[in-house]
Parts: structure tokens; C-alpha cells; sequence
């Protein structure tokens, strides 16, 4: 049954959408890709759920992973009786769910199903149960980017371990502008990391296309939904929204935003106000890898910018902090520098020409596969990533949990919003948004 014809959600008027006719503008000898590139190649079946079956019974809720889509969506790690497999089960309300929402819900799981790449996360099973849509995905055993910067990498990560996350990020970016669609999703939370070393992008809700009849635009107008919580994320042209648009270059600046991110365990522009934010971006601010000094030396009164300590580059986080360069900011409201490190002459490199402020100087996802930065990624095996995540340990470890493992529990039965009735972590571990 489709999730559009529960009972309980008639009132919405939804049209119909047929996904050949929606998406026949697109390139579809694009959807086939080369198994033998992906990360990490050959070190498991884990993300294979051709057995799975459409019942809620047959699922067993274990713990609670996050929460998303306006606090409508529960997101739980569950197996799956029959086979005994771990997955990723998000369940969504549809009976408190808007039109505009159910749109949505509809396009994404259009565009998930449609969508073949292995560093894109996709649904991989659909079905309702009363008023619940249920979306099966394979469980991210390490989670997302941001959750380990929260809590295992709080002063940043190592530049291998950035270079390992980022040319995943690449590899499914590039897929989705061949395809002919920008993501404008990029951030560290949707950026998930499986068990097997494989990375995933994720947030498809947020992904637009840009072929109009049948013709690929250059340029597209559309503001993506929940910009709030993406906007420090986001690029000037796309928040400038005049008529120059935006294209597939303004993922492009986003990495660099993450790129600072996984660098310092911050979030560059997240303090300011909303306004501010736009401003600074508008006027060409950019993020600062603190190994160099973010404002002019004779304006930090002659306070010269140590170089000293440099990162091993395995396994180890890096103390680094990202700033906004604000040239009008009063002197004693800047923030004072951390104790900086040196950062490679690559890494810098990649993010200098990621942040250009005009997206026609920025690299293709296509032409970053190659950038320097990356070479060190060819270079690891399975043994190898596992010494980059230490001390990190998988969400299906006890040692993941503060008190003993969670205990399970039956699937809701209710049409009412999924509760988190699941045992877990004290807090969501997923960022969802």
C-alpha cells in the first residue's frame, strides 16, 4: 500500500506524481557506477537488505538514533526478526504531517529509490503501517560526522580522517551534478559512516533538480526548506537570491564549510545572528585553518602566530578552532586564538579554493576528486581506517552506552507520533534535520 492512500491523511489533497514521467529529463546512463571505485571496496555485505520484508512485526526496535522532518520523524536501530540483520528504520507521522510536508516525504522517497551510487545513502525498503511511513536504510554503525565530533572528536579531526570523509562527500557529489541536481544539504550531520568504512551522503529532502523540458539549467532560484538551521552552511549566491541563481557549485562551497568543521569540531558563522551571518558571507568573509592568523598581525597589537605542533595525521584529533573574518568587528569582540596547528599546505588549498566567493573560480566535485589532499586516501585498508576512528566505537557496542545495552521493545501500533519508548542513549546520536 502506498503511504498516500492511508486513511488517515485523506483529507490532504496530494496529486499524483508518476516517477518515469517526473524524471524523464534526466541522464539515465548515469545511474550505473563502478562498484570498484567505492570506499573501501570488498570488506562486507552489511548494507545488503534484499531479505527484508514489509512488516512492522517482523521489526525489532532496539534503541532510538534521532530525530528529524519537524520532530514528525523517529529514527531507530532495529533487526530485522527473519534474518536477524541490523537496520535503520525512520518512522514518520503522516497523519500530523502537512501537505507541503507529505510532498516532500513523496519526493524524497522518489528520489531514494531512484538514486543508485554507494556513497548515497537510499531507502532501500518502504512500506506504512497504520499512519506511520516506514523508510528501511542500512545502519550507519558509526553514525554521522557531527555525532563523532561530538563525542569523540571535540577538538577536530585528524587531516587523514578528514581526506577519508570528504572524498566520499565527493564521490556522491559528483554523481548527483552528472545526474543533473544540486544537494544543498552538505553538512557534517549528513555525512554517515558504516561499520564496513564506507561513507554516505545523506539529506536527499533537500536535494532540487535542475533539468526544466527536458533541458539542463545552468542556474536555479528555488530556497530549500529548513534553510534556518542550513544557513551557515549554505552559499552566498543561494542565499543572495537575486536573479544570477545558483548552481551545482554551491555544494562546492559547503564541503569547504564542512571541511572547517571536521577540522575544528565548530561550526564557521553558527554563532552569529541569521542576519549577520548573511551579511558576512554576502561581503566575501570567509573561514580561517587557524595555523595562520585570522586578522591582520598589527591588529592583534604585533601578537605573532605560533607553528608550532604538527598533526600526526593518524588517529589522534587535531586542537584547531575555524573563524569568520570580520573586518568592521570591533577589537574586543574578536575571538581571541586558540593555540593554532599546523594544517598541510593541501588542506589549506582545498578549502581556499572551495570558499571562493564567486562560484565560477570554484573546482568541480569532479575536479576535487583529484586535488592533492586526497592522495592519502588510496592508501588505506580496512586496518588502517580502524586506526583513524579510535577512539571511536559503534553504535551497536555496549561500550557506546553509559548504563547496560537497550532493551527492546514491539513496534508502535498506534497513528500516533512515534515516542521514544526505545531504550538508548540518554541523548539522539543522529542529527536528522
Amino acid at each position: 500500500m502506498s503511504f498516500l492512500d492511508c486513511s488517515c491523511i485523506s483529507h490532504a489533497q496530494v496529486q499524483p506524481m508518476d516517477i518515469e514521467e517526473h524524471y524523464e529529463d534526466t541522464s539515465h546512463h548515469f545511474l550505473s557506477f563502478d562498484s570498484s571505485q567505492s570506499t573501501l571496496h570488498g570488506t562486507g555485505g552489511a548494507d545488503d537488505l534484499a531479505a527484508l520484508t514489509a512488516e512492522s512485526t517482523h521489526y525489532q526496535l532496539l534503541s532510538e538514533l534521532g530525530r528529524g522532518f519537524n520532530n514528525l520523524s523517529l529514527v531507530s536501530m532495529a533487526r530485522h526478526r527473519p534474518t536477524g540483520q541490523l537496520v535503520a528504520i525512520k518512522q514518520t507521522n503522516l497523519d500530523e504531517c502537512t501537505e507541503e510536508e507529505l510532498l516532500q516525504l513523496m519526493n524524497e522517497v522518489l528520489l531514494s529509490r531512484f538514486f543508485r551510487h554507494p556513497n548515497l545513502l537510499t531507502s532501500r525498503l518502504v512500506f506504512s503501517s497504520c499512519c506511520q511511513l516506514w523508510v528501511l536504510t542500512p545502519l550507519m554503525s558509526y553514525g554521522s560526522a557531527d555525532m563523532l565530533l561530538r563525542t569523540y572528536f571535540r577538538d577536530g579531526m585528524s587531516e587523514s580522517l578528514i581526506a577519508y570523509l570528504l572524498y566520499g562527500v565527493l564521490k556522491a557529489l559528483e554523481y548527483l551534478h552528472r545526474m543533473g541536481y544540486v544537494h544543498r544539504g552538505v553538512k557534517a550531520s549528513h555525512i554517515l559512516l558504516s561499520g564496513e568504512g564506507r561513507v554516505y551522503l545523506s539529506g536527499l529532502h533537500s536535494v532540487y533538480s535542475m533539468m526544466r523540458e527536458g533541458k539542463r539549467m545552468r542556474v536555479v532560484f528555488d530556497m530549500p526548506h529548513h534553510s534556518p538551521a542550513l544557513l551557515p552552511w549554505l552559499s552566498p549566491e543561494l542565499l543572495r537570491q537575486d536573479l544570477h541563481g545558483y548552481g551545482v557549485k554551491s555544494d562546492i562551497y559547503s564541503l569547504g564549510i564542512v571541511a572547517c568543521e571536521l577540522v575544528s569540531g565548530r561550526v564557521p558563522f553558527q554563532d552569529m545572528l541569521p542576519t549577520q551571518m548573511l551579511l558576512q558571507k554576502l561581503r566575501g568573509s570567509h573561514c580561517c585553518l587557524l595555523d595562520v592568523a585570522p586578522f591582520p598581525l598589527s591588529e592583534l597589537g604585533g601578537l605573532k602566530i605560533s607553528r608550532s605542533g604538527v598533526d600526526s595525521g593518524i588517529g589522534e584529533s587535531v586542537a584547531t578552532g575555524s573563524l569568520t573574518h570580520s573586518a568592521t568587528a570591533p577589537p574586543t569582540d574578536r575571538p581571541q586564538s586558540p593555540g593554532p596547528k599546523n594544517h598541510s599546505a593541501t588542506l589549506h588549498n582545498l578549502v581556499q579554493q572551495c570558499l571562493q566567493q564567486q562560484p565560477e573560480q570554484r573546482p568541480s566535485a569532479s575536479a576535487l576528486l583529484s586535488h592533492a589532499f586526497f592522495k592519502q586516501v588510496k592508501r588505506h585498508t580496512f586496518d588502517s581506517f580502524l586506526s583513524l576512528m579510535y577512539p571511536a566505537v559503534l553504535l551497536t557496542s555496549p561500550a557506546h552506552y553509559d548504563s547496560e545495552p537497550p532493551v527492546a521493545c514491539a513496534p508502535a501500533a498506534s497513528c500516533h507520533a512515534p515516542t521514544s519508548t526505545v531504550g538508548g542513549a540518554p541523548e539522539a546520536v543522529w542529527d536528522f534535520s
